[in-house]
């Protein structure tokens, strides 16, 4: 093999692997994942089990990553239509669509052996759970048939601090609820905003998101009015006492930068990218706040 034949196979390789991680959609995982360590963190009081943590922290990747895979296998007909999706590695044939199928299942099944071994059978069972509801309740059922799609399937994205508090406390309690709230409620106004700016997208793939079969205007009201929703139930862990003064600052500022940043969005679309990026930061640093107002 000469050098040039050399260079060309490992590009190649580089490629394939760049490809099948790509599947899993890493950065929504590693988001996923910290709102569970958060969660874990704030349900210890402080350093919570390492094996617990171990299992979590790759169960709950694998499992998440699995459950995008296999939504990449079922939605490779309409990521074909859309500009933002269409360079994917399914809709471009770089990987045959049955190899994202055997990569979800396998890694959920993988996932769930490994939080019932090394963390518990409540915490295997939620995380199983978020993948049924993304793959059957979101990606097969309600995405292509009514605009409540993301409000309701959003439960998924919602389910890892359930897990992490379950995998230190083998239970569920107020505060444990409220976290999944959070990102329940959270959820419409971050996906509602990436629905306006890609739009044509969807409306070209036949697939009803809020903004396509209603008006951007009332889109954002919706948008405001989850917000609001959002940073109220953010305040519950300090009244349950899970959570210490750091923590209730922390929600009250990054709660009125995103009522203000939604606000201004009902004033026109130049603001929707910015609620967009802003929705993200909001989280991270929110579950951020959440894990050093416990230890403090």
């Amino acid at each position: 093999m000469t050098v040039a034949q050399a260079a060309g196979a490992r590009g190649t390789f580089r490629q394939a692997a760049a490809d099948y991680v790509s599947l899993t959609k890493p950065g929504i995982v590693s988001l996923l994942v910290a709102t569970a360590l958060a969660a874990m963190i704030a349900a210890a009081h402080g350093r919570p089990p390492l094996l617990a943590v171990l299992a979590v922290l790759v169960g709950g990747s694998l499992a998440a990553g699995g459950a995008h895979a296999i939504n990449c296998w079922f939605d490779r007909d309409i990521d074909a239509l859309m500009t933002r999706t269409r360079r994917r590695p399914i809709p471009e044939g770089r990987i045959p669509a049955w190899h994202a199928l055997a990569i979800g299942v396998g890694f959920n099944v993988f996932a769930f052996w490994l939080l019932a071994a090394y963390a518990n059978l409540l915490a295997a069972g939620l995380t199983l759970l978020a993948t049924l509801i993304y793959v059957f309740v979101y990606t097969i059922w309600l995405k292509r048939a009514t605009p409540q799609n993301i409000v309701i399937g959003g439960a998924a994205g919602a389910i890892p601090p359930l897990v992490g508090w379950a995998a230190v406390t083998g239970r569920l309690d107020l505060t444990a609820i409220s976290l999944f709230l959070v990102i329940f409620l959270w959820t419409p106004p971050h996906f509602w905003a990436l629905a306006q700016m890609v739009a044509r997208d969807y409306r070209e793939a036949g697939v009803p998101m809020m903004p396509v079969v209603r008006s951007d205007a009332f889109t954002k009201r919706q948008s405001f009015g989850y917000a609001i929703a959002t940073v109220a139930v953010s305040l519950v862990p300090f009244f349950t006492g899970a959570v210490g003064p750091v923590y209730l600052a922390g929600a009250i500022g990054l709660g009125a930068g995103l009522l203000a940043v939604t606000g201004l969005d009902l004033k026109g679309r130049r603001w929707t990218a910015a609620l967009f990026a802003y929705s993200i930061g909001y989280m991270a640093l929110l579950f951020a706040f959440l894990a050093l107002g416990a230890v403090l």
